[in-house]
């Protein structure tokens, strides 16, 4: 059988292989596990509010971390996402503030995310940088480009128009007396399900998707068999970036407040969320649906440990515990391959 005849089937083993169904149902399983551990220890968290927190806190980390699955996939890394959400989110607060309507900033803070997703893809692919280079490089200037033309102040004073996006809510429901009844859910929530099914799509049932899969498990048989690898690298990347640059204007708009320091390392939840859900850092394996819940993961841990007043420096330590879990398991994983 020719290697192209292969790609669907590669496409099969590598997200229904059985090492694969096992990590997700582990991660599956530390997900029940959690909410079941908070909701008996910790008061209000089973509440429809506290969950619609929860969906809410998790957006961003959905967001960057579904960009990121796609480069990781390919063999790659992403490290500028925190630098590329803070410098898109200071891009659309700062044509707002120059008179820009409210969407023709987020377009352009959209625009920018891609444009910064584009340039690590063609560092990677055309002068032939790793992944881990390039990326890095471009975390340093899209920082520095966020802190260069914001005089690294915060871009403040921003109509409330800037911040119906990520506060705004649909379904809101009230009584006669017009009391709230149901705070409705938020925006953001709505745009992160569309997007996770927008996105599992396209890496499932379309042709970019197959040949995310076949780069990441052997790029050199993908170039062979007929497959662009260097487009599908850089489509990878452009869609990295521009969720990163959607992370940053959800983020910006509910502050209502532009903040060139923003971000901060972002790139290790986002990567944190991919793996944690399954995706292998070698490359060639990992879902969407994965990457939802590793971050649903990491917010559900966030929010119920602040609930239990727990120090955001233990916090760090149990977040980087189940990541090193996370990651042994693939390496073993990987061993038996």
């Amino acid at each position: 059988m020719t290697i192209k005849g292969n790609t669907k089937k590669l496409l099969k083993l590598n997200i229904f292989g059985e090492d694969h169904i096992l990590q997700k149902f582990i991660a599956v399983s530390g997900l029940l596990v959690l909410l079941v551990y908070f909701s008996v220890s910790t008061n209000n968290f089973f509440t429809p509010r506290n969950f619609l927190t929860i969906g809410l806190q998790t957006t961003t980390i959905a967001f960057m971390g579904i960009g990121v699955t796609f480069a990781i996939i390919t063999g790659g890394i992403d490290l500028s996402i925190g630098s590329v959400v803070a410098l898109t989110g200071v891009t659309a607060g700062l044509l707002v503030k120059a008179g820009a309507p409210v969407w023709l900033a987020f377009i352009a803070a959209l625009l920018a995310g891609l444009a910064c997703g584009i340039i690590n893809g063609l560092l990677i692919t055309k002068i032939k940088l790793p992944p881990f280079i390039a990326t890095l490089g471009m975390m340093m200037v899209a920082r520095g480009i966020a802190l260069q033309i914001t005089d690294a102040k915060p871009v403040s004073g921003l109509p409330d128009a800037f911040g119906r996006l990520g506060n705004g809510t649909l379904f809101e429901i009230r009584n006669s007396a017009g009391d709230l009844q149901f705070v409705g859910i938020p925006y953001p929530v709505i745009i992160m399900i569309a997007t996770a099914l927008l996105f599992s799509f396209i890496l499932t049932k379309t042709k970019i998707g197959r040949y995310t899969y076949s780069i990441g498990s052997n790029e050199e048989a993908s170039r062979l068999s007929g497959i662009n690898v260097n487009f599908v690298k850089i489509i990878s990347y452009s869609i990295c970036g521009s969720m990163s640059g959607l992370a940053g204007i959800i983020i910006m708009s509910r502050l209502v407040t532009a903040q060139p320091n923003a971000g901060v390392a972002y790139e290790l939840d986002a990567i944190a969320s991919a793996v944690i859900g399954g995706t292998s850092l070698m490359g060639g394996i990992g879902t969407i649906s994965g990457t939802m819940i590793g971050a649903f993961i990491i917010g559900i841990l966030r929010n119920g440990l602040n609930m239990q007043g727990v120090s955001s420096f233990v916090q760090q330590i149990i977040i980087g515990i189940v990541i090193i879990v996370a990651v042994g398991f693939d390496q073993l994983r990987n061993r038996k391959v």
